[in-house]
């Protein structure tokens, strides 16, 4: 029943769509294909066999003709606008602590410093048995999120269970206004005259976060900056324009927006300052550095302002604005596209009519100030590509299953004050098979799979024998795990630093192992080799 409307609707917003791109008579289409869904949506409404729900299909026809335009042209519904707006300003009421399901159990994942839950003394790693009177097991983070969020200064009372501790811990947290950093960590980089500044998000205050860490980075003596924008899916395009204006100049250049409403396009320039114009500068990016983070990135490739090391960007070129529909719903609409300093625009993909022309256009070539050649299409290329390796799948496996974070929640309540490193890594492999780890490689059940595939072929029995000779030895656990040492232990690592100093920590146990880091490092203090490669292709 569901998809049968389902297909009506899209049909007669395809309509919709032709009537919106048509050039002629454009405000009688639109009416008049107005009319023709609000018609059609009387009656089956009205005449249809079983009972129908009229805002489950309205959102269901909106997401059908939003679905059809690009991916970033979303519905906002009214439910959904408290969530849109903290994506955009960074703030919300609640405790200040993120949730994640193990087994269906309700942990602390992290927690935001100085706010309401640190404050109240719970910790990473904590099991949520009550929140406000209610079990969590078998709920929904965004069901458990939606218990703790409400009124500041109201209370949200808390029942955790703590590795290594036998009573069960009651917590009356204060709720209060959170507001998330997008600079979660900085600092001087170990025996090191070079700063570090992870940007993880573009919200409201982005600029003036970067802008502070490197002010204090410069006090604490840094000569070099590494600002990482790596996994930054972007955000508001006013902090893009002010966090380039920490590294350039007044009055330069940022990013121009051009759509098809004239009036709408923009060319953003910085408005003050630098805070240092000229300290070398490294920008760490890869393929989860989008929008936002790819204006910073582009920006100071094109003005040959800092060197990019990492992998290829993501390739988001198009800015979405967000408009006001009745009922406190809105529309987040792909508006524009925007293009840096050098003129081009890095959008990987084109969506609707212009699908094809991804495949038919070729990388147009652009110069940076200095004359490189740098290319439009396909995101950004780094000036140094430095591959981020494959994690191995009993690595994923143990991850997904969620017991590296069950074993630091042990390790931690055994050993506070150690650092775990390939030394303990028995200690972890006993404890996995205390845990009954079992692990069957995705090789073996691709193995099984062809087994299958080849036995309902009807194949002869020498071909099914052979295809079984292919499988790894049903004992190769410990021989996964040793080949994964090395990855497993700075997961670990991770983990501990975050229950020892929450998301700092969890940065700083692996600033030293970190590959783009160390070549940046490496790059940064031959000031020789950094000039050149910002001079020439």
């Amino acid at each position: 029943m569901k998809s049968s409307i389902r297909n009506i609707l899209i049909g007669v917003l395809a309509i919709l769509i032709v009537a919106f791109a048509s050039p002629s008579d454009k405000y009688f289409s639109i009416a008049k294909n107005l009319d023709i869904f609000a018609s059609l949506f009387r009656e089956v409404n009205s005449y249809y066999v079983d009972d129908t729900d009229p805002e489950q299909l309205t959102k269901i026809a909106i997401e059908a003709m939003l679905e059809s335009l690009d991916p970033y042209t979303n519905y906002i519904p009214e439910e959904d606008a408290e969530a849109f707006m903290t994506s955009t300003t960074g703030e919300y009421a609640g405790i200040g602590a993120q949730i994640a399901i193990i087994d269906n159990e309700a942990y602390i994942s992290m927690l935001y410093k100085g706010f309401a839950a640190e404050k109240a003394g719970i910790q990473v790693g904590d099991k949520i048995v009550k929140a406000n009177g209610s079990e969590t097991i078998n709920k929904s983070v965004s069901e458990i999120s939606a218990i703790l969020k409400g009124r500041a200064r109201s209370k949200a009372q808390i029942q955790i269970i703590r590795s290594g501790v036998k009573d069960t811990l009651s917590f009356d947290v204060v709720r209060e206004k959170i507001t998330v950093n997008n600079v979660p960590y900085f600092g001087l980089i170990e025996d090191t005259s070079i700063g570090y500044i992870l940007l993880d998000d573009f919200t409201t205050g982005a600029g003036k976060e970067v802008g502070l860490a490197v002010k204090s980075l410069k006090s604490d003596g840094a000569k070099a900056v590494i600002l990482d924008l790596r996994n930054n899916l972007g955000g508001l395009l006013s902090e893009a324009v002010n966090v380039s204006n920490v590294f350039i100049p007044k009055n330069r250049v940022v990013v121009s927006t051009r759509g098809r409403i004239e009036e709408w396009n923009r060319t953003y320039k910085t408005l003050d300052g630098s805070i240092d114009d000229q300290i070398p500068l490294a920008v760490l990016v890869n393929g989860e550095s989008a929008s936002a983070a790819e204006i910073v990135a582009g920006v100071m490739q094109d003005y040959d302002r800092g060197v990019l090391i990492g992998t290829q960007t993501f390739g988001k070129g198009l800015v979405q604005t967000s408009r006001p529909l009745t009922y406190n719903n809105r529309v987040k609409i792909t508006t524009a596209r925007y293009y840096i300093p050098s003129g081009r625009c890095i959008q990987e993909l084109e969506y609707g009519d212009h699908a094809d022309d991804t495949v038919k256009r070729k990388a147009g070539i652009f110069k940076t100030k200095a004359g490189r050649d740098v290319y439009d299409r396909g995101g950004l290329m780094p000036d140094i590509l430095v591959e981020e390796s494959n994690v191995k799948s009993i690595t994923v496996e143990l991850f997904v299953q969620g017991l590296l974070f069950k074993y630091a929640n042990y390790f931690h309540s055994q050993h506070p004050s150690t650092t775990f490193d390939a030394s303990q890594f028995s200690n972890f492999k006993t404890w996995l098979d205390n845990n009954s780890f079992e692990y069957y490689s995705p090789f073996n059940q691709s193995i099984d799979s062809l087994y299958e595939m080849a036995k309902a072929e009807k194949q002869d029995q020498m071909v099914l024998d052979n295809i079984l000779k292919l499988k790894k030895p049903l004992n190769e656990t410990d021989t996964e795990l040793e080949e994964a040492k090395h990855e497993i232990t700075r997961l670990v690592r991770q983990e501990l630093g975050a229950r020892k100093e929450l998301q700092a920590g969890e940065i700083k146990s692996i600033l030293n192992e970190d590959e783009a880091i160390l070549i940046s490092l490496k790059m940064l203090r031959n000031q020789d080799h950094y000039k050149k490669l910002l001079s020439s292709n």
